[in-house]
């Protein structure tokens, strides 16, 4: 075999691991995609004969990617950062079992990490979520390691509050399920009785034109009652909604005319929804699907 069928090998055995770094790092599908294929020239580009961990060396080339595109986005206004919800990974509901420990990452934990500084993020999310050690991120962040351990820690204060889902797939469904039925009869005390009393709801539809109305509105709103109130507006599409995968765990999907309208991401605790992150940017959602 030659050498460039070797490392073409190499690479497609790392891609799912470069993928999840990625996606951990920037929070989109189509940019984490982007990052890995520049990995790939990078890899064709250069000696790697003698490089002895050949999956460290991409995990680290895909982090400098994604730390100068963390860099170099757009700064966005406070108030569009606050609605705006990370890509969502939609997939079926009887995946492989690695591809759910792959993607089980909360859109709502994405939502934080979109707070962090790019290089906190990345000490962060290589160091805890992947194991990297703090000498080998400090090459990257071109800083010491004792540096790169306080970018680390203080990232890791601000996820600390960050909201996560208990890890009962079944409860999970159960919750998913009752609010789906709930929603679709408009049973008021049903749905306030599987909310979080300080519920957040962040849906994202690509705008923030206040003169945009309609369930699809971009908005953020907090506490049990209103969040109930924004449910029932969605009762039409009740025929249209199904349970779907939404990051390794069951969401709900809206789907008309097999077009991909709604996906929202539910975070769990105590049988209580405690978040709901949805992404109705027909936009964004057309290129998920594509």
């Amino acid at each position: 075999m030659e050498l460039a069928d070797q490392l073409a090998d190499q690479f497609e055995a790392n891609r799912t691991q470069l993928r999840a770094v990625a996606y951990r790092m920037l929070g989109s599908l189509s940019e984490a995609e982007d990052a890995v294929q520049e990995a790939w020239f990078r890899l064709n580009r250069s000696e790697v004969s003698e490089v002895a961990n050949l999956g460290g060396w991409l995990t680290t080339v895909v982090s400098r990617v994604c730390l100068d595109m963390l860099r170099s986005r757009k700064s966005r206004r406070e108030d569009s950062l606050e609605v705006h919800v990370p890509d969502p990974i939609v997939t079926k509901l009887d995946p492989e079992e690695d591809a759910v420990q792959i993607d089980a990452i909360g859109l709502a934990m994405l939502v934080v990490l979109d707070t962090l500084a790019p290089a906190e993020r990345l000490a962060f999310v290589l160091h805890d979520m992947f194991g990297v050690s703090f000498d080998e991120i400090a090459e990257i962040v071109d800083k010491s390691p004792a540096a790169t351990r306080q970018l680390a820690s203080r990232a890791r204060r601000r996820v600390q509050g960050a909201p996560t889902s208990d890890r009962d797939p079944g409860r999970h469904r159960e919750v998913v399920d009752a609010f789906i039925a709930a929603s679709r009869s408009g049973d008021f005390e049903a749905l306030l009785a599987l909310l979080d009393p300080d519920v957040l709801l962040r849906a994202d539809a690509g705008t923030t034109d206040k003169t945009v109305t309609g369930p699809a509105r971009t908005k953020l709103v907090r506490g049990a009652l209103a969040v109930v109130e924004q449910a029932l507006t969605f009762t039409k599409m009740a025929p249209y909604i199904q349970v779907a995968l939404v990051n390794g765990t069951p969401g709900i999907i809206t789907v008309v005319n097999g077009r991909l309208m709604g996906v929202m991401h539910l975070t769990i605790r105590a049988g209580k929804i405690t978040q709901l992150d949805i992404l109705a940017d027909h936009a964004r959602l057309a290129a998920l699907t594509a």
